[in-house]
């Protein structure tokens, strides 16, 4: 095992998130809080919890062998009812290189509570699994399934929420800002899921975060007032606009989504004219910092919301973003099924 000395980058959190979780004690007592828990919305997480769950993910990526067999034997069982690339195999990969197991079911074709209830789906999966990943359409799905399941349910994405997303990209935005304090973190395009846990998250973290949609499109009501509350706890706040243009400027990074989510395919005509003000393009991207980066969470579609030319520049992370996913996502279920009790002795700490 590689003993060398590993630093850490700085963190971006409140301050006394930060300040709580340089104690090994106290980090162990957060992994103890959050062992058995559910991950349905960011929002489930404290800041100082956030805080945790992302030292640990930066941890898994330094030095992987520390984890390897840190879940031995332990079941993950992994329902989607949307296609996937990188949220598929990066549990998949996750879970297998901490020692567990993580078996697919296919429910693109029978939506979860169709053929069987969700509780008596919940009754069985608590007796042979130990943890439960759902990526559905409705949200309420997720909700359902943790209500009734004694083993933690991941929410991989719903139609309210996507917040594993949502951890890895404030890693990868520590990994290239390191301390986020102050940061301008601009949301571009349509208020859906990603955004909503963005915000949340965001909000959490103490970071300033603007969100420019085309009117009608905006972010849920109730995500908006709560990251508005979260945000004013934790030193950070949140702006709504329908100007793309004016909410890019002195950004830090800028994020973007696709404008015809999955499941809306039928909106998508009718969307196109509406979104195209909010591509982002060189234009404006050169209304953002110099330093400013650019984030998707992917898949783009290349032309519409976002340019080959930003995509495939060096201001571009989306490719970090998606390998951060299975560091976040081995972080997340190490916490929640108890498989994270310490960080590794050899981390040095600012």
């Amino acid at each position: 095992m590689d003993t060398k000395t590993i630093t850490m980058p700085t963190r971006g959190f409140s301050s006394k998130a930060a300040a709580a979780i340089q104690s090994d004690t106290r980090f162990t007592e957060i992994a103890k809080g959050l062992s058995g828990r559910d991950l349905t919305s960011i929002a489930d997480f404290s800041a100082e919890e956030l805080a945790a769950v992302l030292e640990l993910a930066h941890a898994v990526k330094a030095q992987p062998e520390e984890f390897r067999h840190a879940l031995d034997a332990k079941q993950m069982v992994m329902f989607f009812e949307k296609a996937s690339l990188r949220t598929r195999l990066t549990f998949e990969a996750a879970m297998n290189t901490v020692g567990g197991n993580a078996i697919f079911v296919d429910q693109t074709k029978e939506p979860l509570g169709q053929r069987e209830s969700i509780p008596d789906v919940a009754r069985n999966l608590e007796r042979w699994m130990n943890v439960i990943v759902l990526r559905t359409f409705a949200h309420e799905t997720v909700t359902e399934m943790a209500a009734n399941a004694k083993v933690p349910v991941i929410n991989a994405l719903s139609e309210l929420e996507h917040p594993c997303q949502a951890v890895a990209d404030f890693m990868t935005l520590e990994e290239r800002f390191g301390d986020l304090t102050g940061l301008k973190f601009t949301y571009v395009g349509d208020g859906n899921n990603v955004c909503h846990s963005l915000m949340l998250a965001g909000a959490l973290l103490g970071v300033h975060v603007t969100v420019a949609t085309p009117k009608g499109f905006e972010p849920d009501l109730d995500i908006i007032h709560k990251a508005i509350e979260l945000a004013e706890e934790h030193g950070g706040t949140i702006t709504l606009t329908h100007d793309a243009a004016k909410a890019a400027i002195g950004a830090d990074a800028i994020y973007t989504d696709v404008c015809t989510s999955m499941g809306q395919e039928a909106e998508a005509t009718k969307r196109a004219p509406i979104f195209k003000p909010y591509q982002v393009n060189e234009e404006l991207m050169a209304q953002a910092q110099e330093s400013a980066v650019f984030m998707h969470c992917l898949p783009a579609h290349r032309g519409q919301e976002v340019t080959d030319a930003v995509l495939d520049s060096e201001q571009s992370v989306v490719f970090d973003q998606a390998e951060n996913r299975m560091h976040a996502q081995k972080a997340i279920t190490l916490m929640l099924l108890g498989g994270a009790k310490r960080l590794p002795k050899n981390k040095v700490r600012r």
